[in-house]
């Protein structure tokens, strides 16, 4: 544990024991302006404590209730604390599935404290009519719900192309809603102006999302100015779902406190990002407190003789199971984690503490899929249940599934030791929802070329690097790719393994039967842009036409959805009980990697340029150009120089 990390923990603990034994209110001094913000993002719908793997071990972190704890001593301390949140607060666990009907991630946001969110990507995941029904669920629940900011809906746009039916129904919510621009509010002695902005790479990540946006930082920085004209604010609040990447120059919310120095505070979702320290550029700061409700972020600001504000202190308090658990928030909790049993569940035959197997491997983490690109057992075992679901469907058309695809991004946790419920693999495949209406994204079956299929090995290989939430896992589809290798040329090796192991070639020219989620089958069409036109893959029917909508392709079970997460559900109840207690275990074989996807790591001069493919040829096609451009271009400098010297000497 760092050393921030080690000050966050015990700053945690100072402040619990604070909130539960007498104290004074510390207040500011008479002329010095001083304000505290709590803040959260990307809870997604992570309203109870959970068990994660924290630095190698198993731990329950988060919980809705656990959190106000802490919020409640930020504000015995400071008592006009700010309370903000920067979206993604739904899909994620099992109470999204009620999203509509009961709203309950906002209004459990209400009930922390939060005074303003704005809209992340996953909030329009139940498309249009999802999303209204939730803000119109909300603004009548008679709860206290936080106010909604979001300044870049670019709705004069849309009302000069016409407004889509889906677009007015989100219009009509906003409106009953509330949602503003931005939202002004006293703490203290401080005005405070909240803006919220929806992001570029949000707004990629959202393919239900019917709205149209504005560039971020022109609508901010508009937004700014209206601020300045109309309000006397103090201190300028973004709550952003744009985020924060390593490269700065594409780090979306550092792009935007450059070209928007008037924001004192960018709180930053999307992303995930876990910042021990705020990025500061000028004196704009961004802080970001992680996913999922691990921790809860602070941050208090005193102001500077210029008027700026300047840091006084910041943490990320983590959100562990020694931090009481309030209970008001608990029972209200539980009421709505009840009204999945009976809402939701029930149409499965399910319950969500319902145990399918028990668990003794070590599987990945979830991040684990992202950030080392490699194969993992975590994404061997969800390609592997989205095969089963299919073919042990009693609808099975006993046409073979060749490949079952799983993008990381759409694994959103892991599974730990011990019982394995329903609500643990909800949770590990949570997103999305069919043409159907009901919570859950189906499997949809489709064709590819072997061809395509060698292309999609490459795709994963070459510009997933640059696009981390789109590896790929697999079941069936084997490769080996060299990172070191030139792009679209890394993949050295690409075969499918059929049922009983044995490895078989694959023919450029025949049709194959993949299988994916509605999203990550969706996405595909985005690969021709990633790869800058070289690359493309069409789905397709049985007989080779292309499919015109993929809605069509959804894999049917007695005339209803076969949804992703129930596949998997599945899958955990099928295995053998092989300690004889009457539970199905999860089979130890997934405990070690199968050679789906093997990363040979050589810088060998033989291993980088053995058997080229037409992309390298391509390629270092392009760069010859290039360079006998160059050697031209330096020829033609040279001879020019000469001839201008030459005639300077007969003149002289």
């Amino acid at each position: 544990m760092g050393i921030r990390r080690t000050v966050a923990a015990l700053l945690s603990m100072g402040v619990v024991m604070g909130a539960l034994s007498p104290s004074f209110p510390v207040h500011a001094q008479e002329g010095n302006r001083e304000v505290n913000i709590a803040f959260t993002h990307d809870t997604h719908s992570h309203l109870e404590s959970f068990t994660t793997l924290v630095d190698g071990q198993e731990k329950l972190v988060g919980g809705f209730a656990r959190i106000k704890t802490l919020i409640d001593a930020q504000k015995e301390k400071y008592p006009d604390t700010l309370v903000v949140d920067a979206g993604d607060f739904s899909m994620g666990t099992l109470v999204q599935t009620v999203f509509e009907e009961e709203a309950a991630e906002i209004r459990m946001l209400g009930a922390l404290g939060c005074e303003v969110t704005t809209l992340g990507n996953h909030e329009f995941d139940y498309r249009s009519e999802g999303l209204a029904n939730m803000l119109r669920t909300a603004a009548s629940c008679g709860d206290p719900v936080p106010q909604m900011a979001l300044c870049n809906v670019d709705w004069e746009t849309m009302e000069e192309q016409g407004l889509r039916e889906g677009q007015q129904k989100i219009k009509d919510a906003f409106e009953a809603f509330g949602v503003k621009d931005y939202v002004m509010l006293q703490k203290g002695n401080v005005k405070v102006a909240v803006i919220g902005v929806f992001g570029k790479d949000s707004l990629s990540c959202a393919p239900t999302c019917e709205l149209l946006f504005t560039d971020p930082s022109e609508a901010v920085k508009a937004t700014v100015q209206t601020i300045k004209e109309k309000e006397d604010a103090d201190l300028i609040v973004c709550v952003s779902h744009c985020g924060t990447w390593e490269d700065e120059n594409k780090s979306e919310d550092e792009i935007l406190a450059k070209e928007v120095p008037d924001l004192d505070i960018i709180v930053s979702g999307h992303t995930h990002t876990e910042l021990e320290d705020p990025i500061q550029h000028g004196d704009t700061y961004i802080v970001s407190a992680g996913e999922y409700g691990k921790n809860l972020g602070t941050i208090r600001l005193k102001q500077k003789d210029d008027g700026r504000w300047g840091v006084e202190d910041y943490a990320l308090t983590p959100v562990t199971q020694e931090i009481p658990e309030n209970g008001e928030i608990l029972h209200q909790i539980d009421g709505f984690m009840s009204t999945v049993d009976q809402k939701y569940l029930s149409q499965f035959g399910y319950t969500r503490d319902q145990v399918l197997a028990t668990n003794e491997v070590d599987f990945n983490p979830q991040k684990d899929l992202e950030k080392v690109h490699t194969e993992h057992n975590l994404g061997n075992i969800l390609s592997d249940a989205y095969w089963y679901g299919v073919v042990s469907s009693p609808d099975y058309d006993h046409k073979p599934v060749d490949v079952t695809v799983v993008p990381s991004g759409t694994a959103r946790d892991t599974y730990t030791k011990g019982e394995i419920t329903v609500e643990d693999v909800f949770n590990s495949f949570s997103l999305g929802i069919g043409p159907d209406g009901v919570p859950g994204y189906p499997l949809v079956s489709v064709y590819l070329t072997g061809k395509e299929l060698k292309v999609a090995a490459e795709i994963d290989a070459s510009v997933t690097d640059f696009m981390t939430e789109a590896r790929l896992y697999t079941s069936g589809l084997c490769f080996t790719f060299n990172p070191h290798r030139l792009i679209l040329n890394k993949v050295t090796d690409v075969y499918l393994r059929d049922e009983d192991g044995e490895r078989k070639e694959i023919e450029d020219g025949r049709l194959y039967r993949l299988v994916a989620d509605l999203y990550s089958a969706q996405r595909l069409g985005a690969v021709t842009d990633m790869s800058f036109g070289l690359l493309a893959l069409v789905p397709k029917w049985e007989d080779g036409t292309p499919i015109d909508n993929l809605e069509d392709a959804i894999v049917m079970e007695d005339g209803k959805e076969l949804k992703a997460w129930d596949s998997i559900a599945r899958y955990m109840a099928s295995f053998k009980d092989t300690d004889g207690d009457g539970m199905p275990n999860v089979p130890l074989s997934y405990e070690d990697t199968e050679g789906r996807k093997v990363v040979e790591d050589s810088k060998d001069p033989g291993d980088l340029l053995k058997s080229p493919n037409k992309y390298a040829a391509m390629i270092l096609g392009v760069a010859a150009a290039v360079l006998a451009i160059v050697v031209l271009l330096l020829f033609l400098i040279v001879r020019l120089i000469k001839r201008v010297r030459r005639k300077g000497e007969t003149r002289a």
